[in-house]
């Protein structure tokens, strides 16, 4: 019988989700009705009126998709049909057999994720299509989920093969030697994903040679960022949201610009976006985020290491005591009803980078003017809602709200 805390885990976690929305909604609709000083600097009053008609049909809808997803979990983990699952792939596998156990977790990743298809279509082709967002057709769609559920098999499986081996080598200390596994695969795709991975799915094409490319690269060289290339990628294939980013490190590191982001923004002001991001490698937000994630992550295999020791969690699911594959399916599952509630947290250390990238920005290019300017015209294009609720705010924005943003880069 699954333990009542995990029943009031899952169900006071949809009830948080759905009360942060519907809190939001509210605050956009107060806003919509009364706009803050400042919002008419960004936005006149028929695109603000657009930009919280967009955040109001993306809330509703993610209250309807945090319900389904809430209703398929809990089938999964009460109705028994996991450890039928598992005992399908164990009757094929051999029950001692590692491959088994990766299998029956890719299984049952893939089915877990079949009920949520219609919503993200529904999304994409209904709610993003209405606000002239999606570019893509149903044909790219497909294309893309055929390519996901390979690119996860073929990294999946060894990888979940190799976690699962070590449990039989290592014994009670494999959650240690998984940690370091995971963490240096994770390590490796930073500069394996730009190179064989993304392209799968989107066209990466150098910077052509002119002035823009020249300031950039000037821009990077001043800074201290020494990148080997910029490239633009061709986003707009499915999105009209935009945004820019590097990627891998040392002499891997590139920078990376969506073409609706050159399409958007000025010259001076895709400078401006450059410099802030060259603030978060400038400032050691890269490592210092990547230590508290290993941070995390080892807390993680310690409590499943912990977990799989214990002779309650596995059976409580119906699985057999120190079974590894179902733990670690478990463990996945519910492990977003804890880390949930951290969120606000992550946040705002999260947004306490921002706010350092943009003060690196604005000495960077000479002032606050030409960031300021990106942000408003990003702002515009991606019908940004500029006035979450507060607490709505804490728990879903990593990045401060745009007239946060402005205050502090006006004061200096």
């Amino acid at each position: 019988m699954v333990p009542p805390i995990v029943a009031a885990l899952l169900a006071l976690k949809v009830a948080g989700e759905l009360f942060l929305q519907a809190l939001n909604r509210g605050e956009v609709r107060r806003r919509a009705a009364s706009p803050p000083e400042g919002v008419e600097k960004i936005m006149d009053a028929a695109l603000f009126a657009r930009s919280a008609e967009y955040t109001l049909a993306k809330s509703r809808f993610a209250s309807i998709s945090d319900i389904g997803d809430a209703l398929v979990l809990a089938l999964a983990l009460f109705s028994g049909v996991l450890p039928w699952l598992h005992g399908f792939t164990a009757y094929w596998a051999g029950p001692q057999a590692a491959w088994g156990d990766a299998c029956f977790i890719l299984m049952a990743a893939a089915l877990l994720s079949v009920p949520g298809l219609p919503f993200e279509w529904w999304e994409k082709f209904r709610i993003e299509q209405r606000f002239g967002f999606n570019k893509s057709g149903p044909g790219l769609w497909i294309a893309d989920k055929a390519k996901g559920l390979a690119v996860s098999a073929v990294i999946g499986f060894p990888l979940l093969w190799g976690l699962l081996a070590l449990v039989r080598i290592a014994g009670s200390a494999w959650w240690i030697w998984g940690f370091c596994l995971l963490f240096g695969f994770q390590l490796l795709m930073v500069v394996l994903y730009p190179k064989l991975i993304l392209p799968l799915f989107n066209k990466l094409t150098p910077l052509p040679e002119g002035e823009l490319r020249s300031d950039l690269l000037a821009l990077a060289d001043r800074t201290g960022f020494k990148a080997r290339t910029i490239e633009v990628i061709d986003g707009s294939k499915r999105s009209g949201h935009s945004n820019a980013y590097f990627t891998g490190f040392g002499r891997f590191r590139r920078i990376v610009l969506f073409d609706t982001l050159l399409e958007q923004l000025e010259p001076g002001q895709i400078r401006a976006v450059l410099a802030h991001e060259i603030g978060h490698y400038r400032l050691g937000h890269i490592p210092r985020m990547l230590i508290l994630g290993a941070a995390l992550q080892f807390g993680g295999f310690a409590a499943l290491g912990w977990l799989l020791r214990s002779d309650w969690f596995n059976p409580a699911f119906g699985f057999a005591p120190g079974d590894t594959g179902p733990a670690i399916l478990l463990f996945g599952l519910l492990s977003g009803t804890v880390t949930f509630w951290l969120s606000p947290l992550l946040n705002a250390l999260s947004r306490k980078h921002e706010y350092e990238a943009d003060g690196f920005a604005r000495k960077a290019v000479g002032g606050p003017a030409l960031l300021i300017g990106a942000l408003h015209r990003l702002a515009q294009k991606n019908l940004s809602n500029l006035t979450p609720h507060p607490l709505f705010s804490a728990f879903h924005y990593s990045h401060p709200t745009l007239l946060e943003r402005e205050r502090a880069l006006n004061r200096g």
